[in-house]
């Protein structure tokens, strides 16, 4: 048996935003039909100035395609110590018929392209239609991806940012608006940037309440993105008091996501969650209903979205030709 290996800038060859759209839907889908087996991630957090490393497994009925990714994080001093991104990823696909180790393939870009795909699938579902601003609470790499995906399914007019680096903001404002020709405007302050949004993004590492319920408009949709593991928070629990909350993983965002702060705090119950965003897709439950709620999308990431967009990578390198096969035994 033969594996295929695929470098980062293959991977990169291999899918466009819209396939990975679509793949997270495909994704989401699956997990609400029953057709997924997802245990829970596990983490591991390394003593500083180290960061954090997640493990993420999924058996997918429909592809036969059992994943593994492992993700790292927060390990700040890789660039200058180590030579190496403070972040890395990578994806093992595995054929569920025989066990066998199909693809190994950089993980990093993918988990970058589904996060972003997931908030304008949320987009699609949950965002007013003449939705047209966008607030953008973070400004790295996540913010960037979340400007290309939600671009692909909605006309965004203006982008609202605020960064509590003001280097990481004004390189963010250059970036969007050289790549998009949307005009960027730099917030003086969260406040002014939150309450300029029809669809707001939080894409920090935030260990604390970000945005506050009184800056947050009637009609706005909230993508949370930051929020994956106990003790991140970017989102003031009493927003959830009377908006529509809508989960990737209802046992995921209860435990580790933003969801659970309102919980903690006993503003919400768990009845007070309107549905998995699968449950939507799939018409069980309904999307936004009036113009006037608030709505909120609680994304923590789930392996079936790995799994889903890697295995349409894997699929394409095989019909193109890409990559390199070697072989750990020969039969």
């Amino acid at each position: 048996m033969k594996t295929l290996l695929l470098k980062k800038e293959e991977v990169s060859r291999l899918i466009n935003m819209q396939e990975v759209i679509d793949s997270v839907e495909e994704a989401y889908k699956a997990f609400n039909s029953g057709q997924v087996e997802q245990p829970d991630y596990l983490g591991i957090h390394l003593p500083s100035p180290r960061g954090e490393i997640d493990f993420k497994l999924c058996y997918f009925s429909e592809n036969e395609m059992i994943s593994m990714k492992s993700s790292s994080g927060g390990f700040n001093d890789n660039p200058t110590a180590y030579g190496v991104p403070s972040g890395m990823g990578t994806i093992l696909l595995f054929d569920a018929r025989t066990g066998g180790l199909a693809c190994v393939m950089d993980g990093s870009l993918i988990t970058g392209l589904r996060t972003g795909a997931a908030g304008a699938v949320s987009v699609k579902l949950l965002a007013r239609k003449d939705a047209r601003k966008i607030t953008s609470i973070g400004t790295g790499n996540q913010a960037r991806m979340q400007i290309r995906a939600i671009n692909e399914v909605m006309k965004i007019q203006e982008i609202h940012a605020w960064d509590s680096s003001p280097e990481s903001l004004a390189k963010y404002k250059s970036d969007i608006e050289r790549e998009f020709g949307t005009p960027v405007k730099a917030a003086k302050s969260k406040q002014e940037a939150v309450e300029q949004a029809d669809i707001l993004v939080t894409t920090t590492r935030g260990k604390g309440s970000l945005v506050e319920a009184a800056w947050v408009r009637p009609g706005t949709h909230i993508v949370a993105i930051g929020t994956d593991q106990k003790g991140k928070q970017e989102l003031d629990p009493e927003i959830f008091r009377n908006a529509k909350i809508v989960n990737d993983s209802l046992s995921q965002c209860t435990e580790k996501g933003e969801t659970w702060h309102p919980l903690n705090k006993n503003i919400i119950t768990r009845n007070d969650i309107h549905a998995e965003i699968g449950e939507i897709l799939l018409g069980k439950k309904l999307g936004r209903e009036d113009e006037e709620e608030i709505t909120i999308f609680d994304s923590t990431g789930m392996a079936i979205q790995d799994n889903a967009t890697a295995s349409k990578i894997y699929q394409n390198a095989v019909e193109q030709g890409l990559g390199t096969y070697f072989a750990f035994f020969e039969k």
